[in-house]
């Protein structure tokens, strides 16, 4: 299958640091390679891939040094690109949220949108009601909440290279907090259930500029605790002993997270999870398996004292089973059968039909 890969332009492919979606693109993309697909990624020139690549942006946007810089110019370049390729493959698969929705109408069939944010903004139904004829791609059934009605094709939850994190027999007596630094993730619970235990906790995140504010004003305060060690933003690189050193990862959310990437990453070193059931927690966490789910700081220090005796080994494997990137790849491959066989090919020139619609020549086409 030719496949077309399309990434966001904010972070490199895989991320340097800190980053969701573009790291999920890369994962995929290798694994749709490895098992014998023909993948084209189209994201900055910096990505790391098995892939063929075209490259689209000289480097990712959020860590450009450029004081002066457009986003949307930056996409919409890409979304031209793409299009005057669009014929060489069987599928494009975007990540870019549904700002290619008006350029791709004569092909929707043949695409797949994977949304990764929440849904629960007030504009985004008119646009999914707009441009009904778009399969979506949920990364959690909670997800599709606000939008029950749009075009799902499927629920597709995220994978991970299982090669890259390397499993740990045991901890090292800390706790962890790994992501961003904001009012919906919560850090100030996670150093209260430390500060509770009277455990160490190391923070690994990264904190935006409309973060910073909140950083400062109620986080930074909690830093002078000495049991609190802020590490700040780290790469994959360090991610297998930041994890795999915890006695567990802390997921304290306070918002209908859409997945939550580092709850499979701390299962892949074999660390449990200790979650507020909010967003796609429950469906990712397996309840006195992978970690617990919790409702107040009281069922957390609990947790936490459970969570030290379960098996390692056994949470690496539901990894494996439920998050490798393998895994993954094959769920998008079943979405990309079904909706090829569903939607005819049409030559290039020739606007792809609806579902179920009727397949129109245009007029300088018919003999």
């Amino acid at each position: 299958m030719k496949i077309a890969q399309v990434s966001p332009l904010y972070e490199a492919v895989p991320p340097t640091l800190y980053g969701g979606t573009e790291r999920v693109v890369a994962h995929l993309t290798d694994a749709l390679v490895d098992l014998g697909h023909e993948v084209t990624l189209f994201s900055s020139a910096e990505a790391q891939t098995r892939a063929r690549l075209v490259p689209v942006r000289d480097q990712a946007i959020r860590l450009d040094p450029a004081p002066l810089k457009s986003d949307m110019a930056a996409h919409m370049a890409m979304l031209a690109k793409v299009r005057s390729m669009a014929d060489q493959f069987d599928v494009i698969h975007f990540h870019t949220d549904i700002i290619h929705f008006p350029f791709f109408e004569n092909r929707a069939g043949r695409t797949v949108t994977t949304l990764h944010g929440r849904l629960d903004l007030k504009d985004l139904p008119a646009a999914y009601d707009a441009w009904p004829q778009f399969p979506l791609v949920s990364i959690s059934d909670d997800q599709r909440r606000p939008l029950p009605w749009a075009n799902w094709a499927g629920t597709v939850q995220h994978g991970m290279d299982a090669e890259l994190y390397r499993p740990s027999d045991r901890s090292s007596g800390y706790l962890a907090f790994l992501g961003r630094i904001s009012p919906e993730k919560r850090p100030d619970r996670a150093i209260e259930i430390a500060t509770r235990l009277g455990m160490r906790l190391k923070i690994a995140a990264k904190v935006d500029a409309a973060d910073s504010v909140y950083f400062e004003s109620r986080i930074r305060p909690l830093l002078d605790n000495p049991l609190i060690e802020f590490v700040g933003e780290i790469g994959d690189g360090d991610k297998s002993d930041f994890l795999g050193g915890a006695d567990a990862l802390l997921f304290p959310i306070d918002w209908p997270e859409p997945f939550g990437l580092v709850m499979i990453e701390a299962m892949a070193c074999g660390t449990p999870v200790i979650a507020w059931p909010n967003g796609a927690a429950p469906e990712v966490i397996e309840d006195g398996a992978t970690g617990y789910l919790v409702s107040s700081i009281d069922e957390a220090v609990d947790a936490v004292r459970r969570a030290i005796t379960l098996d390692r080994t056994a949470i690496r494997a539901r990894f494996e089973l439920r998050f490798s990137a393998t895994a993954m790849a094959q769920r998008y491959l079943d979405i990309y059968r079904e909706l090829l066989a569903r939607t005819p090919y049409a030559p290039p020139g020739i606007e792809m039909p609806l579902p179920g619609a009727t397949l129109k020549m245009p007029s300088a086409a018919v003999a």
